[in-house]
């Protein structure tokens, strides 16, 4: 039972907002696009489920730390849509994605 739980957690990214406060958000795909990596985040609510909003999309970028990466966010409009495509032609079967 407790191996069950961990994998559960593999997922789930914590991330503090512009305000400081923690932030949960259940990882969903990476995706590369012109050498760069951007991941999808589905934020999750208070009671740790799933919201079933839009999902966040976030540039990996490396720092200093090898052991650690940054997320920053995407202002272009054009990338942020490649990436949703990208992300939706993966899990087409898995999710019902509305336009």
């Amino acid at each position: 039972m407790e191996d069950n739980f961990n994998e559960d957690l593999d997922n789930i990214v914590v991330l503090n907002d512009e305000d400081g406060n923690e932030v949960k958000f259940e990882f969903l795909d990476l995706v590369e696009l012109d050498e760069e990596e951007y991941v999808i985040l589905l934020p999750m609510t208070e009671e740790g489920e799933e919201d079933e909003g839009e999902v966040v999309i976030l540039k990996v970028e490396e720092t200093e730390d090898d052991d650690e990466e940054s997320y920053v966010s995407v202002e272009d409009e054009n990338i942020l849509n490649q990436v949703f495509d990208i992300f939706k032609e993966r899990f087409k079967d898995d999710f019902d994605f509305v336009d």
